[in-house]
C-alpha cells in the first residue's frame, strides 16, 4: 500500500472531514428534568442552566 511522503498537518485533515455530517443532530433526554437536549452541552431550564443532571447557575434577574 502506498505511503504519504510527507505528513499532513491536521487543520488539512480537519479540512476533508467537515464534509461528513450528520442528518439530525443526537438528542437525549435529561433524567431530572425530562428535557431534551444535545448531549454533552449545558442548557437552561426555568432559569437554572443544568449540566450532567446538576444544577450549575442560576439566572442572575436584574
Amino acid at each position: 500500500m502506498a505511503q504519504p511522503k510527507k505528513r499532513s498537518s491536521v487543520s488539512r485533515r480537519d479540512k476533508r472531514r467537515t464534509h461528513v455530517k450528520l442528518a439530525m443532530p443526537p438528542l437525549v433526554v435529561c433524567p431530572v428534568t425530562g428535557v431534551v437536549h444535545t448531549p454533552h452541552r449545558a442548557f437552561w431550564h426555568e432559569g437554572k442552566m443544568y449540566y450532567k443532571g446538576r444544577v450549575v447557575m442560576h439566572r442572575a434577574i436584574p
